[in-house]
């Protein structure tokens, strides 16, 4: 059997992590993906998809992942059910992630910066040109 799926998109918001009565660490979130083709207006539409991840994966999402970060997700398809407060049943469907890879910079504004990264505002760097390499 296989049950595979992999996803790119951007976090419709920001991660939601919690921890479970015996201290793991569990993180939600919902990555819209764009389809392929666009519709009968020429418009291309999106799914959102729920996603769950676990222990330091989980950790990692939340401590660099914010709402509209690009993100690429690899994991499997899970299917779930409780029942509601309405006592009626309902059925979850979401990806339980293996792993999360973070496909740009963390975005500056307000949020940690790298002091010793030269590169990140984008200005110009001085180079020492009297180096013999």
């Amino acid at each position: 059997m296989l049950n595979r799926v992999v996803l790119v998109g951007r976090l419709t918001k920001d991660v939601d992590l919690k921890y479970t009565p015996n201290g793991v660490p569990v993180a939600s979130f919902t990555l819209a993906v764009n389809r392929s083709f666009t519709n009968q207006q020429g418009e291309r539409e999106a799914d959102f998809i729920n996603i769950q991840v676990w222990k330091r994966q989980a950790e990692n999402a939340a401590n660099y992942l914010s709402k509209g970060s690009l993100a690429g997700v690899d994991g499997r398809l899970q299917t779930r059910s409780y029942d509601g407060q309405d006592g009626k049943r309902v059925y979850v469907t979401e990806v339980v992630a293996d792993s999360v890879q973070f496909l740009e910079p963390k975005k500056q504004g307000g949020q940690q910066r790298d002091p010793g990264d030269p590169f990140q505002d984008g200005e110009p760097v001085d180079i020492d040109d009297s180096l013999p390499f």
